[in-house]
This record gives structure tokens, sequence and C-alpha cells, in this order.
């Protein structure tokens, strides 16, 4: 049996990147402020309750890693790839993330509020309750994710591509979908602005029309044939 296609991401790692530098050379490197962490790998790393306030990440593979209470506010991350690793009470506000993958993770509640995202890939993943507030988003791509609860509050997107996520119970305020697909997405329980002019350009499929004109109080009634 063929194997499923992977769906391409963004991060231009080194393949089979190795592992430079140890947990110890770590925690002292972002203990010290404002660290540079370049071209290694991390293979089943824990880091707790660590701040890695205005660390720079460049050409590095997260491998099974787990992060709890870890701050990465205020970093910029270049070609990195998170694969399998699990986020708990972390937060990634005004970051930059630049050609970043994340493949099989959970990171439940993340926030990438007032950062910026150009060219990042969620693949895979839990990441229920995120929250995108004011942040410029360009060249996103979601498979197969759950994002119920997401929040898009006053959020710049462009060159979105969801396909197969959940994003029930989305908030979305000021912030365009337009050119967006949603048809492959369950967007049960959407809110958006009173206007609605957030869903101006969204495209979404007949049952989905059904269930949005709800919003504006209409019943749309099917035809009844003799």
């Amino acid at each position: 049996m063929a194997r499923p296609r992977q769906v391409k991401g963004f991060a231009q790692v080194t393949p089979d990147l190795g592992e430079h530098m140890g947990h110890d050379v770590l925690l002292a490197s972002l203990a010290s402020g404002e660290a540079r962490v370049r071209g290694t790998a991390f293979s089943g790393l824990q880091l707790d309750g660590v701040s890695a306030v205005g660390a720079a990440f460049e050409n590095v593979a997260f491998r099974g890693c787990a992060f709890d209470g870890v701050d990465f506010s205020s970093c910029t991350f270049t070609d990195v790839q998170f694969l399998s690793c699990r986020f708990i009470s972390c937060a990634m506000a005004r970051s930059w993330l630049n050609r970043v993958d994340f493949r099989s993770c959970s990171a439940p509640g993340m926030s990438f509020g007032k950062g910026r995202l150009t060219g990042v890939l969620i693949a895979d993943s839990q990441f229920d309750y995120c929250d995108l507030s004011e942040a410029s988003v360009s060249h996103l791509r979601a498979g197969a994710t759950s994002l119920s609860e997401l929040n898009l509050f006053l959020t710049k997107l462009s060159h979105v591509e969801l396909g197969d996520c959940d994003l029930t119970r989305a908030t979305v305020y000021r912030s365009s979908l337009s050119g967006i697909d949603l048809s492959t997405c369950d967007i049960s329980g959407i809110r958006v602005s009173g206007d609605f002019r957030d869903l101006r350009g969204a495209v979404v499929s007949a049952p989905q029309a059904v269930q949005l004109a709800g919003l504006l109080g209409v019943t749309v009634k099917e035809e009844e044939w003799l």
C-alpha cells in the first residue's frame, strides 16, 4: 500500500541534522539572555519553566521534545522543525516564525499574539485555543489539525491554506477570511463580527453555506419533491 503523501512544509533544515548542543549548554545559553541557537537538533529534550525570551533559533530540529511553561516570547525562529513535540502553557507572543514546521505536535492554548508568521506549517497536530490575535500571518498551511476555539482578533491573513481542520467555535473578529478555502473544515459554532464582513470572500461548501445562513437568522428551506 502506498504511503500517504506528506504535506509539504516550509522549514529548510539540514537533512539528518545531528545534536551539537547539550541540554546544559542550551540552558546556560538561554539564561544568558538573547541566546543564539544554530545548526543543531534536540531529541527528547524536556524544558520546564524556562525563559527563552528574545532567543534566536536557526536551522534547528526539535524531535519528541516537551516544553512545560516555557516562554518563547519575542523569539526568532528561522528554518525550525518541531516534530512530535508537546507544549504545555507555552507562549510565542511577539515572536517571528519564518519557515517553521509543526508536525504531530500538541500545543493547546499556544499564543502567537502580536507575532509574525511567514511560512508556517501545522500538520496532524492539536492547537486548540490557539491565539493569533493582532498577528500578521502570511503563508500558513494547516492540515488535519484541531484549531477549535481559535482566536482571530485583528489578525492579518494572507495565503492561508486549511485542509480538514477543526475550527469549531472559532472567533473571527475584524480579520478577513477572504480567499481562504474552509470547505473541508468543521466550522460549527464559528463566531464572527456583527456585520459578517469577515466572511466575505471565504470559500465554503453548500452544507456550510446553509450553516452560516443561521448566523443571519435565515432558515434555508429544503425543496420538497412530490
